[in-house]
């Protein structure tokens, strides 16, 4: 009786430091992107969340090779509150299967090292050419002439800009010549059949003459990464 007592008892205490200690858990610790392009970044945010029955403190977050994870946007966590950690992916020279595992070290003294993992097909960018499977970039115009305008004046620019592929077209960098222009876009992911408008700002203080400055998109576009708006004008000061 006294053996069965002390089992009891020793049960109890398991089940006792069990509940009112911090335990965290996730409930899809495993995430797949399917196929992606070679070069293309993908994120996805794992939820994690303590289950005990005191405070859980999330220590620290290691990712492995080829991939980032973000900090928690909490680390303490009451019972049964929440959080997520965001993974980031890049696939830029990788190909065929992947698989990355992210690590969440906590206090919690059953599961001090979480383990989440994600895969990933990574389909190469000669297979995606070869397969016709591509984003192409495609503008309205490449060169926009603003005529002759006044010394100081704003002038402003819009073009389209399409992808005309068959996968969504990603566009990485916008970079202006001078800082006397300024290249706006709203979405700067289209999928296909997909455009937006590119908006162009010119100011020509203190300019005079023929005036030219170039604008370059740098895309995910495999056979033209880069293309390059030419804009002039012809500056006159009164």
């Amino acid at each position: 009786m006294k053996k069965l007592v002390l089992l009891f008892l020793f049960l109890s205490s398991i089940i006792f430091a069990q509940f009112n200690g911090p335990k965290i858990v996730a409930p899809n610790p495993k995430y797949d992107f399917g196929d992606i392009n070679e070069g293309a970044i993908v994120k996805h945010k794992f939820v994690v969340y303590n289950k005990g029955g005191a405070d859980l403190t999330i220590q620290r977050v290691k990712a492995s090779c080829g991939c980032t994870a973000a900090e928690p946007i909490k680390k303490i966590l009451p019972p049964f509150d929440s959080t997520s950690i965001e993974v980031t992916f890049n696939s830029n020279r990788r190909r065929g299967k992947q698989r990355k595992h992210v690590y969440v070290f906590s206090d919690d003294p059953e599961t001090p090292e979480l383990r989440l993992s994600f895969t990933a097909n990574i389909i190469s960018k000669e297979s995606a050419m070869s397969n016709g499977d591509f984003p192409i970039l495609k503008l309205s115009k490449y060169n926009y002439n603003f005529g002759t305008i006044k010394e100081g004046e704003k002038k402003e620019a819009i073009i389209k800009v399409s992808n005309i592929g068959t996968s969504p077209l990603e566009i990485k960098n916008i970079r202006t010549s001078c800082g006397c222009t300024a290249a706006l876009m709203n979405n700067k992911k289209l999928k296909p059949n997909e455009s937006d408008n590119l908006k162009i700002i010119f100011d020509s203080k203190n300019m005079e003459g023929d005036v030219a400055r170039t604008i370059t998109l740098t895309t995910n576009d495999p056979k033209n990464p880069n293309k390059v708006i030419v804009i002039i004008a012809k500056v006159i000061k009164e």
